[in-house]
């Protein structure tokens, strides 16, 4: 149990420290980190991965169509179209991990731009 509270102070005091953006950027790349692992491990690591990114993305997804999202609507309806692509592609028999190792790797970037 005390492992556990130390564990949430940290991650408490890590998360003050850090933009939002930044914390969004690094969960695209600890998704994109088990999509490389997985590409040539075992079936289970694949399914394992392809479910936690189709678990982000669903997330980010449910995000862009939320009435209340301060993104410009434009942007927004951009992010949902890259989306369903990559929810397209984990659909399919035999995913293009590149492809989707690319795109998050994209979006962490764009996430990470300090401009």
């Amino acid at each position: 149990m005390k492992t556990m509270t130390r564990a949430t102070r940290a991650y408490e005091a890590a998360s003050v420290q850090r933009t939002q953006r930044a914390q969004e950027a690094d969960v695209f790349r600890r998704a994109t980190g088990a999509l490389r692992l997985a590409r040539d491990g075992t079936p289970i690591a694949r399914v394992r991965a392809l479910a936690d990114n189709r678990r982000l993305w669903t997330t980010v997804n449910d995000l862009m169509r939320d009435p209340l999202s301060t993104l410009p609507v434009a942007l927004r309806a951009q992010i949902v179209s890259v989306g369903l692509a990559v929810q397209r592609e984990m659909d399919n028999e035999e995913p293009n991990f590149d492809y989707l190792i690319t795109i998050n790797e994209n979006i962490a970037a764009g996430l990470s731009d300090t401009n």
